[in-house]
Formats: C-alpha cells, structure tokens, sequence
C-alpha cells in the first residue's frame, strides 16, 4: 500500500458543481449567522463574512479568531439543507470513473463532515473514498494554510510525492505542490499557474489524463 498513488479530491466545485444552488445557499446562512450572533445589518455581515474568507481561506477562521465562535455550532448552522437533493448538479458519470481509478481516495475538504457525507452519499460515490478528511479533522485549519494539510498527512501516513491533489482552487494547490504533492486544477479557468501540473476542464477528464499523471509525463 505504500507505494499506491493517493487521490486526494476537493469536495465543490472539484466533484460536484456547487455554484448554481448550494454555495448562494451557504453564503446566505453564514451571512444570517454572523447578523444574528454579532448584532450586524445584512449588509456588514456579508462584508464581514467576505473579508474573513479572502482573509483567511474560511469564514469560520474568521469567527474563531476574533468573536470566539464554537466552530461545531457555525458549521451546523451554516450547512442546514432541507432539500439538499433537489440543489446537487453532478454528472452521474463520475462514479464509473472513480471505480477505474488505481490508488487510494479520499476526500480533502474545508467542509463540515456531515454536509460532504451527505454530499457524497446523494452522488452515491461515498464507499469509493477509503476516508473523508473534513475541516473537523483539521483541527479547524482550513485549506490553503499549511497546517490542515500537515495535519492530513501526518494523521493518515501519507507521503506528499505519492499523492495527487485535485482541486478548483489554484491557491490551494500552491500549498500541495510546496509539500511535494502533484497538482491538478480542475475547472475552466484560462490562468494555469506553475504550481500546477495539470489542468482539466472537468473532472471526468480524468479518466483520460490519470496515466499521464502516473507516468510523471505532466503538462498544463
């Protein structure tokens, strides 16, 4: 096993298109929060929650550092979906390329574990990832800071040059390639950095490039 590749998949917008329904859902319940909890206009709070996730990667850091948020409570109350079924967009193509894939899956997220079990479990893709590594198992240290990934491979005995990170997010994969990880970026985007090894347009694109990746051959 040690020497098996390891996929390491971002959760939205990497395997599932969040932008359409779920991420105008979650915006608007952390902008609710942050109302609620510090006493802001709707206004402020979007701001402030703005502010905190260009800052910090996460609106949640935000929270904890500076108003002493219970970071359990916020993701909670941040991921309520009533009908989170009716709001996935996924290609149901995605499962048959998974089940080719060589190597070991897991899922590296900033989201809460029961939003992307659920998540995973509506693709009906969960038993195809060995684990789910949720912003819970970082210790609330969310991608791109380096600590959540350390504490990624350290917990689950990764080595950095055997794994494959897959991600929607470009600075997110500038702190992988730093740790010695491959880098792919997967999304239309016309900006390919150098950090990044490969980019894919979808990430069923995969299933066509992964060889490439495999054999070192790699190319933007």
């Amino acid at each position: 096993m040690p020497n098996r590749t390891v996929w390491l998949f971002d959760l939205d917008n990497t395997l599932h298109n969040a932008s359409p329904h779920i991420f105008p859902h979650i915006n608007r319940s952390m902008t609710a929060y942050l109302e609620q909890h510090l006493s802001l206009s709707p206004e402020d709070a979007n701001a402030l929650r703005m502010n905190y996730w260009r800052r910090y990667g996460a609106t949640l850091l935000g929270m904890i550092r500076h108003h002493g948020t219970d970071p359990a409570h916020f993701l909670v109350e941040t991921h309520r979906f009533d009908r989170l079924h009716e709001m996935m967009v996924f290609d149901r193509a995605l499962r048959g390329m998974l089940r080719k894939l060589p190597g070991r899956r897991f899922v590296f997220s900033n989201a809460p574990r029961h939003y992307a079990v659920a998540v995973l479990g509506l693709m009906g893709i969960h038993e195809l990832f060995e684990d789910v590594i949720a912003i819970e198992d970082l210790d609330y240290h969310p991608k791109p800071g380096i600590r959540g990934y350390r504490k990624l491979l350290s917990s689950r005995r990764l080595d950095p040059a055997r794994c494959v990170m897959l991600e929607d997010s470009a600075v997110n994969l500038r702190t992988a390639k730093r740790l010695g990880m491959r880098t792919v970026l997967v999304g239309r985007n016309l900006r390919t950095p150098a950090y990044v090894d490969m980019k894919l347009a979808s990430i069923l694109d995969l299933r066509r490039q992964f060889g490439r990746l495999l054999g070192g051959r790699l190319a933007g």
